[in-house]
């Protein structure tokens, strides 16, 4: 039996797969579990700097998989207990001071929707679609799909979606401002394959420049619902100020400030 998530950290980048394909990616205990220990792992780690979040198959994740909750479950609590494995993972990305990349290609719906908002930049194939999905089997939005998709995309286009079976397109989704960018491959599989590989191009970006920083203006981002205006501000001249301590920051002001000068004496 093959894991249902599969973990690889290369040159300080940590990758995250879903790997169960044969259920386009949706999840079950197994799988939950796995996340929750994949990511706090990931997230754990000094030598981790970005995360890339992808998945094997024809699908990036089709959120909860409903025939093992028809099959296996006996209550609502079950349920209940099932998505707080899965948040614990999703608050270990969305708190950490770590920039996450998902690779979403084909479909992405219910809790899928909530596992590529804990990203901090999605891209898409130009086939893929994206939903909520949830009342079309009488549930309710999970796995930070009501704390995430408002603050994404504006609350009257979240109540749409998640009021509607509409599945966006990629184009869509870009434009509402859900996912980052979109990819066009010759077929499905080359397109994921893309997907896959512009996700992982994002990431060594963020590794091969100024990945402290990156990894401190996310963390600001992410946190500011925590704090009051005033209090923002505050955290912002601590961060800052807390950046300009560390080596790479004091080489790369040097150096920006060495170029300004010669650049104003040609």
């Amino acid at each position: 039996m093959s894991e249902p998530i599969l973990l690889s950290v290369d040159d300080h980048v940590a990758r995250l797969t879903l790997n169960r394909p044969a259920r386009l990616n949706a999840f079950n205990a197994d799988l939950a579990r796995a996340w929750r220990d994949a990511t706090v792992e990931a997230t754990s780690r000094d030598d981790v700097h970005a995360i890339v979040i992808d998945a094997a198959g024809p699908s990036f994740c089709a959120g909860g998989d409903v025939v093992e909750m028809a099959t296996t479950m006996q209550s609502g609590s079950q349920l209940t207990e099932l998505a707080g494995v899965i948040n614990a993972g999703i608050r270990a990305l969305t708190e950490s001071a770590i920039p996450v990349v998902a690779a979403a290609h084909g479909t992405t719906v219910g809790g899928g929707l909530g596992i590529l908002l804990c990203s901090d930049y999605a891209v898409v194939g130009s086939r893929s679609h994206l939903g909520s999905l949830y009342a079309n089997i009488g549930l309710t939005p999970d796995l930070s799909v009501s704390a995430h998709l408002a603050a994404a995309i504006g609350e009257r286009r979240a109540l749409q979606l998640v009021l509607q079976d509409r599945l966006l397109t990629a184009q869509e989704a870009r434009d509402w401002g859900l996912v980052a960018e979109a990819v066009e491959g010759a077929d499905a599989g080359a397109e994921a394959d893309l997907v896959r590989a512009r996700a992982a191009e994002i990431a060594r970006f963020w590794c091969e420049g100024a990945a402290g920083a990156y990894g401190q203006a996310k963390r600001l981002i992410r946190s500011r619902p925590a704090r009051s205006f005033t209090e923002q501000l505050a955290e912002e001249a601590h961060s800052i100020g807390a950046a300009f301590e560390t080596p790479d920051a004091r080489a790369r002001v040097t150096a920006f400030a060495a170029a300004s000068a010669k650049k104003k004496a040609e």
